[in-house]
């Protein structure tokens, strides 16, 4: 199939041309690598023995690899978009090989500079030059995987054409030397910026996992965390030992945990420091009540409360805008500049694999695009799997959604014009609340902006999945346990069978379309013991805090107000608020939904202050409020004070999550030891763990929804990194669109990895990407140049 293509394009497989540009370096790092074979070939010490074998096992991998990459560079361009947006997986291994020469032809000329001098470190360059060897073989390795792709594929196609199980991926990543891509070579392959970043998030994981499957008190766990993280740090070896351990037999909940240190309490401190301030930045509990929703022909559609797995729970939303505008939550009479609403509205859904993070974790970036936009960021905070898996984020969204259009006032928007926009999980799942409005006949966005979308959740193996085995932040073994806790949880069926919830594709009006519902849900009661760890800590398994009142919502002042606030009001704390001190001074005040008559005599339902008793039952909002102004001297003095605590509440926090995490079977049973035995445990294959089907369901894999349903899409500019696991799925769903007769643009950034979103502070490239994203988002909004949204004031 690809064969014939290259044949077309007189281009002879396994032909290559040596004076091509493209090879010109591998010329240099032979030629490199002769000279200093040569050099230690004198030497009978072990430290030159060494170095001058690696240096010959260099030359020989050198032959191998350039007719293998050679094959995989002739037949990649056949895969992309079009010619004006070269990517695909297949490229995205050829530009990792061609990294690897550049790092191999750099560390051969230190070594060539430096071998003479006195100060010449012989045993750290003979470790160098092993790695990089190692590097390239295991590369070589890849290249045949691929090749064996292609033949899967037809031509053009980056997903198999046959049916070809998670086995098939899983059997070539067990015959891939992982350790190669986690030690001394980590991140070779992303722009410089990222790789810095990338190498101290490996060497906190490790060290994280010493205490999450540690044995010992606090102060055990403080001293091992130091100790190991600088043993991390100095040998790279041991560093990717532990992460490919890690990365196979952790399970899922080690995964949720370590994401969310993002939510720990210096953390979120950080944006209100260094990111734009914001003048409206409020978190909002939506209450569980069911929802009507006109459509645009005049009917009436109800909206269900999302009970799925966990229950109805009060949902969390968070309101971003630079400015304030009339009618928005928390915005009084009497404020110097007070803008009218904006046509527009952003609705956010962030990404985190399914099982972690939350629209806090995400300000960095949300922060930047709330100023540049000038439009309000709406966020949703849904539920997280493996406690609610597949359907329930999905309906939380249908839910937030319609809520959203309902009291787009509230918002400072008038809705007319509303942009889906999602990375990684969340654009999955913005792009299934894409498909439901088409369904329901709900009013459609006028945009989906998608970065990184994972559209085919499934154990297709493609190239660019197996970009996972040398991605530091999303581990193969990482991208698999995430995807099974959201697609396929412990005995799903099974609990679905019993099922009495109803979500919205059950609706009444759903069935008077003549739609068929795809999901059969339920609610799952929780058990004791489940229940003994929610009364411990204030908290549902889900995450989600545990309702005292319905009715309620907070403003975020600062974000250890909202976790005193969230703590008083709602009767605990969720997984992200764990880790912050309590404060204090907060003033609750309540707001009810009343009715007011406009103009022209009609009744239109206004939010009104009520600094007195009122019935529970009417209060919609209780907004915290600062008693105490402060300003940023003041707040990173408190953030200092708060530090010693954070630390001794994060280690607490640990101790009590490793007793009381839930467990599930289906995971790989770790013990909760010292790290050599769960080393101990590589020697088992992780292959049974992941035999589980995934349903073909539209609403899970977007990409498998019908012909007729995505041309009636709006829209859709995606958004995916060179190296990035789910480059095939945005590749292909682009393609697939404009197949179609959609509007559709991709792009594909050079150099960074997945997620690069969360690092637009840390890194000038990732910060450049943030801003081609709000270049697109502004193109779908119809938005030539942004509103002038510098505030008058500061936020206070």
């Amino acid at each position: 199939m690809a064969e014939e293509s290259l044949l077309e394009s007189n281009q002879v497989p396994g032909t290559v041309n040596e004076s091509a540009p493209e090879y010109a370096l591998y010329g240099v790092l032979k030629d490199l690598c002769m000279n200093n074979a040569q050099y230690f070939e004198s030497h009978d010490n072990e430290t030159g023995v060494r170095l001058h074998g690696a240096f010959l096992a260099l030359i020989d991998h050198i032959k191998t690899v350039k007719p293998a990459v050679d094959y995989i560079r002739k037949a990649s361009s056949s895969y992309d978009f079009d010619e004006n947006t070269p990517g695909n997986g297949y490229a995205s291994f050829v530009s990792v090989v061609d990294a690897c020469i550049r790092h191999g032809v750099k560390l051969c000329k230190q070594v060539c500079i430096n071998r003479e001098s006195f100060f010449f470190r012989a045993s750290y360059y003979m470790r160098e030059v092993e790695a990089c060897s190692h590097l390239l073989a295991s590369l070589v390795t890849c290249l045949t995987h691929l090749r064996q792709l292609m033949e899967w594929s037809e031509p053009g196609e980056l997903f198999p054409s046959g049916d070809h199980s998670p086995q098939d991926l899983l059997a070539k990543a067990e015959s891939i030397n992982q350790y190669c891509f986690y030690g001394r070579c980590l991140g070779f392959q992303f722009c410089e910026s990222v790789q810095t970043v990338l190498k101290a998030i490996s060497i906190a994981m490790a060290s994280y996992s010493d205490v999450y499957y540690g044995e010992g008190g606090f102060v055990t766990k403080a001293t091992n965390t130091v100790w190991n993280g600088g043993k991390y740090f100095m040998d790279p070896e041991l560093r990717a030992r532990r992460i490919v351990n890690i990365s196979q037999y952790a399970d899922v909940h080690f995964c949720k945990s370590f994401w969310f240190l993002a939510e720990s309490e210096v953390m979120q401190r950080l944006p209100m420091i260094v990111c734009p301030a914001l003048i409206v930045n409020k978190v909002i509990s939506i209450p569980p009540e069911p929802l009507q929703h006109t459509r645009s022909d005049g009917s009436v559609i109800q909206i269900p409360v999302p009970t799925v797995h966990i229950g109805p729970q009060p949902l969390l939303v968070r309101l971003m805008s630079a400015v304030w505008r009339e009618g928005m939550v928390g915005e009084a009479g009497g404020k110097a500049d007070i803008r009218p609403p904006s046509p527009a509205l952003i609705f956010h859904c962030h990404g985190g694999g399914f099982v972690a993070q939350s629209s806090s974790s995400h300000e960095p970036y949300l922060r930047d695009w709330a100023r540049r936009l000038g439009v309000p960021i709406f966020s949703i905070d849904y539920s997280l799997a493996p406690e609610a898996p597949f359907p329930r984020a999905l309906d939380e969204l249908v839910y937030a959604y319609c809520w959203a259009l309902n009291n787009c006032h509230l918002l400072g928007s008038t809705a007319q014009r509303v942009v889906l926009v999602g990375d990684s999980a969340g654009a999955n799942l913005n792009m299934g609340l894409a498909l439901k409005c088409i369904e329901l006949g709900l009013q459609p966005p006028v945009g989906l902006f998608m970065a990184y979308a994972p559209v085919l959740v499934s154990f297709v193996p493609s190239p660019s999945r197996l970009l996972c085995l040398m991605d530091p932040l999303l581990p193969f073994g990482f991208m698999m346990r995430c995807l099974k806790a959201y697609a396929s949880p412990k005995e799903t069926k099974e609990t679905l069978s019993k099922s009495g919830a109803t979500s919205v594709d059950e609706s009444a009006d759903l069935a008077e379309m003549g739609l068929a519902a795809t999901n059969e849900n339920d609610t799952v009661e929780a058990e004791t013991a489940l229940e003994a760890v929610e009364a411990s800590f204030g908290m549902q398994s889900s995450g989600v805090p545990t309702a005292g009142s319905d009715t309620e919502s907070f403003e975020e002042v600062s974000e250890s107000d909202l976790a005193a606030l969230a703590a008083l009001s709602v009767g605990g704390m969720n997984a992200r608020q764990l880790l912050q001190p309590e404060a204090d001074q907060i003033s609750p005040m309540r707001y009810v939904l009343d009715m007011d008559t406009d103009s022209e005599g009609h009744q239109i339902p206004v939010l009104r202050a009520c600094p007195g008793e009122v019935a529970e039952e009417n209060v919609i909002f209780q907004v915290g409020q600062r008693v105490d102004g402060y300003g940023i001297q003041e707040r990173v003095t408190q953030m200092a004070d708060s530090l010693a605590s954070t630390v001794s509440s994060s280690f607490s926090s640990l101790l009590a999550s490793k007793a009381s995490s839930p467990t599930n079977s289906n995971e790989c049973d770790m013990p909760r030891s010292t790290w050599s035995q769960l080393d101990a445990l590589m020697q088992r294959s992780p292959t049974e763990e992941f035999k589980f089907s995934v349903p073909r369901d539209p609403y899970l894999s977007p990409y498998w929804a019908s012909d007729d349903v995505l041309k009636q899409l709006p829209p859709v500019s995606v958004l995916s990194a060179q190296f990035d696991p789910c480059l095939d799925d945005c590749v292909m769903l682009a393609k697939k669109l404009r197949g179609l007769g959609n509007n559709v643009t991709l792009d594909v950034l050079e150099g960074l990895p997945h997620g690069f979103l969360n690092f637009s502070l840390l890194s000038k490239e990732a910060h450049e990407g943030s801003k081609l994203c709000v270049k697109r988002i502004m193109n779908l909004l119809k938005l030539e140049s942004p509103p002038d949204c510098s505030p008058n004031k500061s936020p206070s």
